[in-house]
């Protein structure tokens, strides 16, 4: 049986390299292209994966409504009833990479009103903290060609409280914490059932599935469990849409035109029963009209749980399942096994199947050991791992055709007149229908353009091909608008994120090696396009002081930063920092393809000097507070006076990440051949070492002004990282007077007390990682120009002398302590929940959430926010040049 892990990092066309001294993450520059938009390309491994959603309901792009409410739109409740447009979603499943044919898992408890098909959670409308899944699941392991999965969900064995979550949380305020799971006593005396998935592949279309059954309570119970397998509806939204078919292909077996679906028998050795229903809406429930199909999508449900003749007696339709009803013991373990593959075998599940499910796992064993670096601890392995596997899982299938769905389907009701005015309007060009990283696979179901620069850094140590697919896919024609916007997300694809896109591809082509030029020149040159757009766009009087709105920090500031009143404006110390970073970075890719084509010389002066001229705004307008030695944005008023909002946010930290080292020779070359950059004043130029020169939007005595906040354990310096919101303000809260209001901001460090973007926006204090981390890495940069001669107080008022390296070091250190066991026992980012903390069934399975508690480090927001919060496994597998110097 052949390695996966090596076999598909190989070019498609060539024979795989068995090179026992592969390393992971090491891989040609034509290796492994990534799925969907090159299919013809694609490396077979990736044809099968993680790609089905936990979620897919209460999503943008299931929304027809009149008036842009998604989640009212299309409610968990109709999710068992009604066929999804656009993607499908099911508990811990997998699909092909087109989403044509998908599997998941059902269960029943023998208990509840309806079968548990998906995650439940909260709208944004019903949690007092906005939306929020409701349940208990883990992505515990993977591997980047999805050869190994492991899922992981524990199922109440009481009927599951979905009325108490909605009306408890909805009760309470935005003071109180959510109303969760575990608080409703639903777990105690371990009434629940573990459900395990482990899925290994055998070949790229010869899937072997585990499903092992844990009964931890004290009582006998039995458990329905229904493998479930059936087709997106691809038929009922073009007249004349061919319809697949599954039917039965004898006992064991469910037959689906190229695959099948093979049972063995379950533990008392009877074969399980198949149930037959179509993916097509259930009308008559939902609307009261007559369904077009005689057994809808919903069909096995109301069987299962109500005894109601709603499957095919015929054993035929485009949704199945094998129905299982396991009976266990307390604290006995039951498995089911399955295959698909394309032919079903008399011995699908003799000792090869074992085989290949050991092998597989043996084989991610030992890709993760090859990737930590030497001296990672077993509990650092194993954060990395768990943090790697969330990134794989989050790995999704995204459809989304904007012109059709602004226009409606030739076979259905066309949309409301004002849809064509409203949102994403005038994205029609966007036409996806790739595999995409997502934040997570259940709260944040679609893609984000600064999140997924963040995964394509954490995702290059797995699979650079990838990562890099994911950085030049939201530059291709189908994403990037003809004017050069990059689509934020899909609530708003116009609003504006972080420009970061060119500073993770320089990341990932230094992770992959620094060889890949090709990736380099095409991404330069859709970045440039992206940076026109900036300038033209958000420099409204061009005087290189952008604007940008809330640029993903939602609450950060005192007011909403994207919706002004009538007449004002803000300068954004954050937007223009953002776009002087934006300027080195594009700086650094045209030096490095200066080196094989000359003609990119023109670009590096380009870049240069449009960064002393972004350098000069920053520095002579009033964006800088010379009493406070801070960056404040600055609100200007229609009368034409203006006010800095003082507030000390990661606003005013950002202008620290736009420096950059250049080689004193090329440094002197540009100079010769600039203007503005000629005249950049010496104290934004810092000699460094080793032949380097520094150049930073914020001047060097600047620097030194900020740090000493940064580090500030009574301001931005937690135990566990950087705080979003100075500390300071707890006692010094800002306001401001805005025409019939005051708008107020001060220190929150878990939840924020506004919605102003929303219940879940909570940027006023808690820790987040990406900006922790790029803090991280611009230390690094200091150090790595500077050397040891140049220390700094750290932290302030301790007296302690640190070089640059060192303090990175440090942080890195403070931001992993969230997920390490402290001398109590305890994993600070598991907060208060004992079970999390102590309980052998829950306290190894970690759940890496979208922020912290900026005091106690404690998880918040979105419990699978894997995407950038897996930067933590990012900084175990490529530690700071100080860790590394410490163990060599």
């Amino acid at each position: 049986m052949s390695n996966p892990e090596r076999e598909r990092m190989a070019p498609p066309d060539q024979t795989p390299d068995h090179n026992p001294d592969h390393t992971p993450g090491q891989t040609s520059a034509r290796a492994g292209r990534a799925p969907a938009a090159l299919k013809e390309h694609a490396n077979p491994w990736y044809r099968w994966g993680p790609y089905l959603s936990e979620r897919a309901w209460g999503t943008v792009r299931e929304d027809y409504s009149g008036d842009g409410t998604a989640w009212e739109a299309f409610p968990h409740d109709h999710a068992r009833s009604r066929a999804y447009r656009w993607s499908e979603d099911g508990l811990g499943g997998i699909c092909d990479v087109e989403q044509r044919l998908c599997f998941a898992l059902g269960l029943w408890n023998g208990r509840d009103p309806i079968l548990k098909e998906r995650i439940f959670g909260l709208t944004g409308n019903e949690g007092n903290h906005g939306e929020d899944a409701k349940e208990y699941w883990w992505y515990l392991d993977a591997v980047p060609s999805h050869s190994w999965l492991r899922w992981r969900y524990h199922y109440p064995q009481r009927q599951f409280p979905y009325e108490q979550l909605v009306s408890e949380n909805q009760r309470r305020s935005r003071e109180e914490p959510e109303f969760e799971l575990l608080d409703t006593g639903i777990f105690d005396e371990n009434r629940f059932w573990i459900v395990e998935a482990d899925y290994a592949k055998a070949d790229p279309d010869d899937m072997r599935i585990r499903v092992r059954i844990t009964n931890p309570g004290p009582e006998t119970e039995t458990l329905h469990v229904l493998p479930t397998v059936w087709f997106r509806n691809t038929w009922s939204w073009e007249e004349g849409g061919e319809k697949p078919r599954l039917a039965t292909a004898g006992g064991d077996t469910i037959g689906m035109g190229s695959m099948v679906l093979q049972a063995a028998p379950g533990p008392d050795g009877s074969m399980p029963r198949q149930l037959y229903c179509d993916n097509d809406t259930n009308t008559e429930r939902l609307y009261g009209v007559p369904s077009g199909a005689a057994f809808p999508k919903d069909g096995i449900n109301d069987h299962v749980v109500h005894g109601a003749a709603t499957v095919n007696p015929a054993h035929e339709g485009t949704k199945a399942a094998f129905w299982y009803q396991v009976t266990v013991a307390p604290g006995e373990t039951v498995e089911l096994s399955l295959r698909l593959a394309p032919n079903a075998a008399p011995d699908a599940f003799g000792p090869a199947f074992d085989q290949v499910l050991h092998q597989r796992k043996q084989e991610a064993d030992t890709f993760y050991a090859e990737l930590a670096p030497a001296g990672t601890s077993d509990e650092d392995a194993m954060i990395m791992r768990q943090g790697f596997a969330g990134m794989i899982w989050g790995k999704q299938f995204y459809n989304y055709d904007v012109a059709k769905w602004l226009s409606g389907d030739p076979g259905q009701p066309p949309p409301p007149p004002g849809r064509q005015h409203g949102r994403n309007a005038g994205w029609r060009h966007l036409d996806a229908s790739d595999i995409m990283s997502m934040p997570d696979p259940w709260e944040y179901p679609w893609f984000a353009a600064w999140d997924s620069a963040f995964h394509a850094v954490a995702l290059a140590h797995l699979d650079p091909e990838f990562a890099k697919y994911q950085l030049l896919l939201l530059c291709r024609e189908w994403f990037q608008h003809p004017n050069g916007a990059i689509p934020a997300y899909e609530w708003a694809f116009e609003d504006l994120n972080p420009p970061v896109q060119a500073w993770a591809a320089l990341q990932v082509y230094n992770i992959d090696g620094r060889r890949d030029l090709e990736f380099l020149t095409r991404v330069f040159s859709k970045l440039v396009l992206n940076f026109t757009w900036w300038v033209n766009r958000e420099d409204e009087e061009g005087r290189n002081l952008f604007e940008g709105g809330f640029l993903g920090l939602d609450n950060i500031g005192p007011i909403d930063r994207s919706h002004l009143p009538p007449g004002y404006r803000l300068e954004q110390s954050d937007a223009t920092a953002w776009m002087a970073f934006y300027c080195l970075n594009l700086l650094e890719m045209a030096r490095e393809l200066a080196a094989q084509n000359p003609a990119f010389d023109d670009l590096v002066v380009k870049f240069l000097e449009h960064f002393a001229l972004i350098s000069e705004a920053m520095h002579d307008n009033d964006l800088w507070d010379e009493q406070d030695g801070f960056y404040y944005d600055m609100l200007r008023r229609p009368d034409g006076s203006s006010e800095p909002l003082r507030v000390r946010s990661m606003v005013g930290v950002i202008p620290l990440f736009a420096t950059k080292a250049l080689p004193k020779e090329d440094f002197a070359r540009v100079r010769r051949l600039s203007k503005s950059f000629a005249a950049m004043p010496e104290h934004q130029v810092v000699p460094g070492t080793d032949g380097m020169v520094g150049v930073g939007v914020a001047a060097h005595g600047r620097t030194r002004r900020i740090l000493p906040h940064l580090f500030d354990e009574q301001s931005f310096l937690s135990p566990y990282g950087l705080r979003a919101l100075s500390k300071w303000h707890a006692d010094h809260p800002f306001s401001v007077e805005l025409p019939g209001w005051t708008a107020t901001v001060g220190y929150e460090p878990a939840e924020s007390s506004t919605g102003m973007f929303g219940g879940n926006s909570n940027w006023r204090g808690p820790l987040w990682m990406p900006l922790n981390y790029l803090v991280l890495r611009t230390l690094e940069d200091y150090h790595a120009n500077l050397g040891d001669a140049v220390k700094m107080e750290y932290p302030t008022g301790s007296g302690r002398q640190c070089t640059a390296g060192e303090i990175a070091e440090d942080l890195r250190q403070r931001m992993l302590a969230l997920y390490r066991r402290g001398p109590d026992g305890r994993r600070p980012a598991f907060g208060w929940i004992d079970q999390f903390q102590h309980d052998p069934h829950w306290r190894d399975n970690l759940l890496f959430y979208e922020y912290f508690h900026a005091d106690n480090g404690a998880g918040l927001g979105a419990t699978h926010q894997t995407g950038w919060t897996g930067l933590l496994a990012e900084m175990i597998a490529r530690p700071t040049a100080h860790q590394a110097e410490v163990r060599s």
